[in-house]
């Protein structure tokens, strides 16, 4: 693979992640198994391992979480609450503990001690206690600022208002907030005689519960905690994890009693692999075995990487995985025309939770696997969400089936609009071509309103169906046209919920610029790129009227993306969309995020290791002086920073006669801010 290639993959794969960072952290809705997100980010930390030039400070290997919602006050933590690496094995266990050993030059002769704990799924969240009162709760969020959740905290009754007298004065408790699966069922089942949706899993709907503005909500909720950790402790001073366990139970926290301390790896691995066998009979969802080093002391010495700490790791279950029978395939029309073949399976009960389709995303897929309508397969869910189709029970396969080929399936043509259907030869998905495609405008719409785009409140699929179907929205500019006579005539609309519509789409028109072109839908654009445009042009005008090659000099941004973006643009429809809505008063402003100083107007390469900090760190300080830092050296650039095994981009600086910075130069500047 090649840098370049290298970047697009890993531009597409941040812009992945963001989204299912979103819809799991913050909308409590996931689309995609744990296994299918670890695998996301282990593919983007190897390639960012092996070309650390297309590392970006922003990249979700070195973030936690996603940013807190807008709905709540902010809650600043005081030590961060960081995130755990992953282990998919117990040879990857292992692995750990060899790490940890060099890391603490430990030898071989003597065990290290873990506390193994098990792993619940649930929302983290940190209680706060000064003068041994509970003051503030809040949600992990991005790790260093949450969301300050108190008062729905305060519904949970095994929470202690108050310490007793031998508690610090000061003490940061970090824990997980679920719902136990007997009272999840009981939960859906009253939901389900009242007629209200019911919830897809429990830890959705603890997370979704903690959420609620009305704390009243969340009381109805019958949601439980365990205490598993601590921030700051005051001046109290205890040697260990387990200590610090034993202290809180003492002290009145929920403490999880299902946890052994592990005289060295070897017992650690087989508490591991013990558990699958009890996990069934467990009275709530677990997704894994959290393995952390005892000694407080070897955590300190072991110390944190930007995300997670090196003390801990999280060790993941194989996922659970049923047989059904697939009993058709549809096919669905993304907001790009992509068709997405869909397995519609007898429904089978799965991870607690009965599921009846699962995504075979592309024609290469369904190949791969063979799938034929009238299979018998085996299906996982891993997380708990949408199920994957894993392997074809072709011994159980009926004669009459035969290869499934999306073409053929809807004679070349959409199966909702009736346009022609092309594949590229460069791409996997098929794609309605048909501009008018009703499918191709609801999804553009429902992506224009979403919360990471225009954010436009109480605007979901079934209203915007509504619209589309009834003709009086073909564009998102058309939403910004709707009367309140127009909008109360839908069905389950009244007066009053139109006028609140109507306040939240004006509310819309003083959007950020970042925000405006994320919801143009423009592909290969997402939330990463749309910021990077926004910050290299600074107005929509100028980004409309850029070239090709000045797309491609912003950073992170290929040949491919910005042939994408150029492409768009160019098309006179789509010009016309966005002259359309600034004349309806939509005003994206660009949100400055750089600092004017001493280095604006310098573009910089970094290249080679840094003994002071990692490049990402370095291009952060950099860019709050002003600099632009590149991934590449050009005669465009001021100056190149060479760590050690500084390679071919050194050399390149050389031959053009670039300005040469060491690591001792680079502080110097950085440092005298």
């Amino acid at each position: 693979m090649e840098t370049h290639e290298a970047r697009l993959r890993a531009t597409e794969l941040r812009h992945a992640i963001a989204r299912h960072n979103d819809l799991y952290y913050r909308q409590d809705a996931p689309e995609i198994s744990d296994a299918e997100y670890d695998a996301l980010m282990r593919e983007l930390a190897d390639l960012e391992a092996r070309f650390p030039d297309i590392a970006t400070p922003d990249s979700p290997t070195k973030i936690v979480g996603a940013r807190p919602s807008e709905k709540f006050e902010k809650f600043t933590h005081a030590l961060p609450m960081l995130s755990l690496a992953n282990a998919m094995n117990a040879g990857e266990l292992r692995e750990f503990d060899a790490r940890v050993r060099r890391q603490l030059d430990w030898g071989s002769e003597t065990p290290i001690d873990y506390v193994a704990e098990l792993k619940i799924d649930g929302l983290a969240v940190e209680l706060a206690y000064e003068n041994r009162r509970l003051v503030a709760g809040s949600t992990r969020g991005d790790g260093t600022i949450g969301e300050l959740i108190t008062r729905n905290l305060l519904t949970i009754a095994a929470i202690p208002r108050e310490l007793p007298s031998d508690a610090p004065d000061l003490l940061d408790v970090r824990g997980e907030v679920y719902i136990r699966k007997s009272d999840f069922a009981a939960m859906n089942a009253r939901r389900e005689e009242e007629g209200e949706p019911t919830f897809a899993n429990p830890r959705n709907a603890a997370a979704g519960s903690l959420r609620q503005l009305d704390p009243a909500v969340t009381a109805s909720r019958p949601l439980a905690i365990f205490l598993y950790g601590i921030g700051r402790t005051g001046d109290l001073r205890l040697d260990s994890h387990e200590d610090w366990l034993r202290r809180l139970s003492a002290w009145g926290f929920p403490v999880n009693p299902e946890r052994r301390l592990c005289r060295g790896i070897d017992e650690a691995v087989e508490y591991y692999e013990s558990i699958p066998s009890i996990r069934g009979d467990l009275p709530f969802d677990i997704d894994g075995v959290v393995g952390k080093v005892n000694r407080l002391d070897l955590q300190e010495r072991l110390g944190i990487l930007s995300r997670s700490p090196r003390w801990a790791i999280a060790a993941k279950f194989p996922a659970q995985q049923v047989q059904t029978v697939v009993e058709a395939i549809d096919i669905q029309v993304g907001r790009t025309g992509a068709l997405t073949p869909v397995a519609r399976l007898t429904p089978v009960a799965v991870g607690g939770v009965t599921v009846s389709n699962a995504s075979l995303h592309n024609q290469d897929e369904i190949d791969r696997l063979d799938v034929r309508v009238g299979d018998t397969v085996v299906i996982q869910r891993a997380g708990d969400v949408i199920p994957e189709v894993v392997s074809v029970v072709t011994e159980s396969r009926p004669s009459e089936a035969v290869p499934f080929s999306i073409p053929d399936s809807i004679s070349h043509h959409c199966p909702v609009c009736g346009s022609e259907i092309v594949r590229l030869p460069d791409e996997v998905a098929w794609r309605c071509v048909g501009s008018a495609c009703p499918a191709k405008r609801i999804e553009s719409l429902c992506h224009f309103a979403s919360k990471n785009a225009m954010n436009i409140d109480g605007l979901g699929e079934k209203l915007i169906r509504q619209v589309v179907e009834r003709g009086v929205v073909q564009s998102p500019a058309d939403i910004y046209r709707l009367t309140r006579e127009q909008w109360a005539g839908l069905d389950r609309m009244a007066d009053k919920s139109a006028e609140n519509l109507l306040a939240a789409i004006a509310a819309t028109k003083s959007t950020t610029l970042r925000r405006f072109i994320f919801a143009l839908g423009i592909r290969h654009v997402g939330e990463a790129t749309a910021k990077a445009l926004a910050d290299a042009f600074g107005s929509i005008h100028a980004v409309m009227d850029a070239t090709t090659e000045q797309l491609a000099f912003v950073p992170d941004i290929g040949p491919i993306v910005a042939a994408s973006i150029r492409g768009w643009f160019e098309d006179p429809g789509n010009r016309q969309l966005v002259l359309d809505l600034l004349a309806l008063g939509i005003a994206p402003a660009w949100e400055k995020t750089r600092t004017v100083g001493r280095l604006a107007g310098k573009t910089m390469v970094l290249t080679g290791t840094l003994a002071s900090m990692d490049r990402g760190e370095a291009k952060q300080r950099l860019e709050a002086l002003g600099a632009t830092v590149a991934g590449s050296v050009s005669r465009k650039t001021s100056v190149v920073v060479a760590g050690e095994s500084a390679g071919s981009k050194l050399d390149k600086a050389r031959e053009l006669g670039i300005e040469i910075w060491d690591e001792e130069r680079l502080l110097r500047e950085i440092g005298s801010e």
